[in-house]
């Protein structure tokens, strides 16, 4: 009978914790405050740039525009262009983009979920380092 590994024991073409694996810049975009965010916010469905701009609260039109391109070029965001006067481009997720965000939302949901447990642990460490 042959055992089929499970995922975490498969041996991947990739690993991240190597220094030149291409799928760390990926994790980056991924990963970094700003893709998170723009995949969080487009898993909700389509928007235009100034849509997603509002949405992602905070963030500026240079590393929103670099944000984009990046998870594009990494094949997890769909642009599309109408050809309108004034021009319309319109930003969505691919089927890969789908997938990658409902994984960093479940983290999101955490997240949000353990804050009471965080603050408390940020209070109980400034406690402790004020007091030296």
């Amino acid at each position: 009978m042959t055992t089929v590994p499970r995922p975490e024991e498969r041996e991947l073409p990739f690993n991240v914790f190597a220094k030149a694996c291409p799928s760390r810049g990926t994790l980056e975009h991924v990963t970094g405050r700003w893709g998170a965010l723009t995949l969080g916010a487009l898993h909700e469905g389509s928007l235009r740039f100034n849509e997603l701009r509002r949405r992602v609260d905070g963030v500026s039109e240079k590393m929103l525009s670099q944000t984009l391109q990046a998870l594009e070029r990494d094949g997890l965001v769909h642009r599309e262009a109408q050809p309108t006067n004034p021009p319309r481009v319109d930003y969505e997720l691919t089927p890969l983009g789908h997938e990658v965000a409902g994984r960093l939302l479940a983290l999101i949901q955490y997240v949000e979920g353990s804050m009471d447990a965080v603050l408390e642990a940020r209070e109980r460490y400034d406690e402790t380092r004020g007091a030296r």
